[in-house]
């Protein structure tokens, strides 16, 4: 139940989008080692957006998942999310934040019960 809330300043495509969307899948799925048929991603293009005073490029990330999260596989996961920002939207890794939560299946709600 991977799941990733992407927003971007930019407005977004729809083929753009669907290109995201498909990489940011396959690289959660990859790298927290969970079926792709379990990762859930959303992408919001054209949110009013500033990073340290400037409205240029900018994104912001949260990865919700119950386990497979840790320092190492949060590092692997924030450089290749960054790495698709950068290649489909130009948005520089250094106006990108990303946080990570490692939850409770209790805490997560899927098919009207919980996990």
């Amino acid at each position: 139940m991977p799941t990733l809330n992407l927003s971007t300043n930019l407005p977004v495509d729809a083929v753009v989008a669907s290109d995201i969307l498909k990489d940011c899948t396959k690289a959660v799925a990859k790298i927290i080692g969970k079926p792709e048929s379990y990762v859930m991603i959303s992408l919001n293009g054209g949110v009013p957006m500033a990073f340290a005073g400037s409205e240029e490029p900018t994104a912001y990330g949260e990865v919700i998942s119950i386990g497979g999260l840790g320092p190492n596989v949060n590092g692997k996961l924030s450089s290749a999310l960054a790495e698709i920002l950068e290649t489909k939207l130009s948005i520089d890794s250094s106006r990108f934040y990303v946080k990570f939560h490692d939850v409770q299946g209790s805490y997560f709600g899927f098919n009207g019960s919980t996990f």
